[in-house]
């Protein structure tokens, strides 16, 4: 059976190589006929990894082919998402089976709600890749740059999937997590933790080590939201975990400080701002939280960034 890949930014394409790589069918979705014409000249994807780079031809399409979708991974950000998927709805074959590799919590909710008759699962990364700008082909050649792991999971349905064999094949490490919710919950607190004071700072994350009490402070409100969620688990131990993500990534800018730095979106909705609105929700008063929301809100709207 095919798999589809919506999303063809740096994940999505290293997802669509690994399947690849074991024969397994794999069709990827581009967003208009430029970018699909630019991916035909390249004539498909390159994957280095371990210096080794190893060319795949990935057969590429656009969201109004007339093939159905059985399987898809939706790979884009998670602003993109809900019109993402409404490009591509009308060709979900019955009982069609989506993997969400969206940051932060609040797009996995709204595309399976757009999809009733679809079966959604969650997936959360810790996986590293990008793009190799400095090639020819740099759009479509990707660099493995960070072994991870991927956790996937139905927050409404604990049966297992058929297809977890392809990802065993393709050598993509991952887990069926029964608590997604639990992995995402905690994600999202790591993120809110680091990311926006990257941005606010102007530095890698290893910066942060200036920056330990507002860190912690941060973690103490994070650790009150994620127990007023009903995520107990997510909790212990966050201020050592994002402590020591600082130290391991010292060297490294956050996604956000990325995007930031290059103009682009940030996912501030699906991280501190959905962090923020579940507390107002809860009427949790978490005020160095709501602070840091509107800091970074500020900051984005001087420099012409979308803040919601």
């Amino acid at each position: 059976m095919s798999w589809h890949v919506l999303g063809a930014g740096s994940l999505g394409c290293l997802w669509a190589a690994r399947l690849a790589r074991t024969g397994t069918p794999v069709q990827l979705i581009l967003r208009n006929p430029a970018r699909l014409a630019a991916y035909q000249r390249a004539g498909g994807l390159t994957l280095v990894e371990q210096n080794q780079a190893r060319h795949y031809v990935v057969p590429g399409q656009l969201a109004d082919d007339a093939s159905p979708i059985q399987r898809l991974l939706l790979a884009c950000k998670a602003y993109d998402a809900e019109s993402a998927i409404a490009s591509i709805a009308p060709r979900l074959a019955p009982g069609a089976e989506l993997i969400l590799l969206q940051n932060g919590l609040g797009s996995q909710e709204a595309v399976a709600a757009q999809l009733p008759q679809a079966r959604c699962l969650f997936a959360s990364s810790t996986e590293g890749a990008f793009r190799d700008g400095a090639a020819p082909e740099g759009e479509w050649r990707v660099v493995f740059a960070g072994h991870g792991h991927t956790w996937l999971g139905d927050p409404h349905h604990e049966t297992l999937p058929s297809w977890l064999g392809d990802l065993e094949r393709g050598g993509i490490p991952h887990q069926w997590s029964p608590d997604i919710l639990s992995r995402l919950w905690r994600k999202l607190a790591l993120n809110c933790a680091i990311n926006p004071l990257t941005v606010l700072y102007d530095c890698r994350n290893g910066g942060l080590r200036e920056h330990a009490t507002e860190v912690a402070t941060l973690c103490i409100e994070l650790g009150q939201l994620l127990q007023s969620c009903g995520q107990p688990g997510a909790a212990v131990d966050l201020h050592a975990d994002v402590q020591q993500v600082i130290q391991a990534t010292a060297a490294n800018y956050s996604s956000m400080h990325q995007d930031v730095a290059q103009g682009r979106r940030t996912e501030i909705a699906y991280l501190l701002g959905y962090a923020c609105a579940t507390a107002l929700r809860q009427r949790l008063i978490l005020p160095h939280l709501v602070a840091l929301h509107q800091r970074l809100q500020h900051y984005l709207d001087a420099r012409g960034l979308p803040s919601h």
